[in-house]
């Protein structure tokens, strides 16, 4: 075993034995799923293509519809919002119990989301402003900067659900589900505006976030409600794909007429549902992988770096993007995304966008872990005291 293998496992169960006994494991490891499948999902179907000298977005998903697939695997938000609102309330439950007011705990949770995003938009109005004085094409720093501020339109979403959190604790799923569904018929079946869709922004992720709640309340525990989760989610999202006219892709495709995900429809609504039975199925399992210390550190530091990851993995993209332009147009990254090669090409691409973003955390993670990686009011997965092992923490 070499040095280095050994000093991971060290390092691997110095975590393990740090976290407390209590700590539900599972959690953590269904939120660093859904982190990573967001940026790998966009990573797969996001492409920039170099026409002169202007960099448009396209899709793969536009010219190769058959993989929408894809898009089911790695569109995992709804799992990110039930984790969400089952921490929330629980740790809203907990704040209570101790006697810390609601705007304590208020603002102990939306300093996690939002400080990190204060170097995100430092750095790209620097950016932006130093691309336009240069003579950049104006619609060339549009396209980069949308993407780049893309990823934070669900933390609004999640810091309203947050704060909304004492009055939505115990509401029944099955309510903003008919909001979703009105919405959807009055919209899409009966030509009603469109701007009438945006009430489903926040409706639709309340779904999920409810039953997170429901979560925390112990509703959730029997496996025969992640079964009927995941048949009846899946059933009707099918149905709604193959007779009702939903787009088969869960995720925007540029063009197309309706999207799933913007704003969200019932097809995203209920294929969020089926994920969400999945991952309750799947606590068990996660739970025993989670007690071998080398899975669970892994974990432990996507958790701690969760919106490191997510707000800059667009920026990776965008920066090999551009370093690449320096040796042409290269295929799989500034190429149109019409064939096989494409994909081919982009999977190759995947290493180099992950050392982009290693770069991207070295350099801003300590805006998310706040002075000397420590702050207060936040659940810990590491104890403190263990002067060896860092603090690991609740997104």
């Amino acid at each position: 075993m070499s040095r280095l293998t050994t000093a991971i496992r060290d390092a691997a169960g110095r975590v393990d034995a740090a976290t407390p006994g209590r700590r539900d494991r599972a959690v953590d490891a269904l939120r660093a799923g859904a982190i990573l499948g967001v940026v790998l999902g966009h990573w797969l179907v996001t492409a920039l293509v170099a026409d002169g000298r202007t960099l448009h977005t396209a899709s793969p998903l536009q010219h190769l519809p058959w993989l929408a697939p894809v898009s089911w695997a790695f569109q995992t938000l709804a799992v990110f919002f039930l984790v969400g609102g089952h921490v929330a309330t629980r740790g809203y439950a907990s704040a209570r119990a101790r006697g810390i007011p609601y705007h304590r705990w208020l603002h102990g949770r939306l300093a996690r989301l939002f400080t990190p995003v204060a170097a995100v938009l430092t750095l790209w109005t620097v950016v932006a402003t130093a691309l336009l004085l240069s003579g950049a094409e104006y619609a060339t720093v549009r396209t980069l900067v949308k993407l780049a501020l893309s990823p934070m339109w669900f933390l609004l979403v999640f810091a309203a659900l947050t704060a909304a959190t004492p009055l939505i604790a115990r509401l029944h799923p099955l309510w903003p589900l008919a909001v979703v569904l009105h919405v959807d018929l009055l919209r899409l079946g009966l030509g009603a505006p469109d701007g009438l869709g945006w009430l489903n922004l926040a409706a639709g992720w309340l779904v999920p976030y409810t039953l997170g709640a429901a979560w925390t309340r112990g509703e959730l525990e029997r496996r025969r409600t992640g079964w009927v989760l995941l048949l009846s989610g899946t059933a009707v999202t099918a149905a709604l794909v193959a007779w009702a006219g939903y787009p088969a892709s869960m995720v925007g495709v540029p063009g197309a007429g309706v999207s799933n995900l913007n704003p969200p429809t019932l097809a995203a609504v209920t294929f969020g549902l089926a994920q969400c039975g999945l991952a309750l199925l799947l606590r068990d399992r996660l739970r025993t992988a989670m007690r071998r210390p080398v899975a669970w550190a892994a974990v432990a530091l996507v958790n701690l770096s969760a919106m490191t990851v997510f707000l800059w993995h667009q920026t990776a993209l965008m920066a090999t993007t551009a370093t690449g332009l320096l040796a042409g147009r290269l295929p799989g990254l500034h190429t149109v995304p019409d064939g096989l090669g494409w994909v081919a090409a982009r999977l190759l691409w995947l290493p180099v966008f992950v050392l982009a973003l290693t770069v991207c955390w070295a350099a801003f993670r300590s805006w998310e872990q706040g002075r000397g990686g420590r702050r207060r009011g936040r659940s810990r997965v590491v104890r403190t005291h263990r002067p060896a092992t860092k603090d690991v923490r609740h997104v």
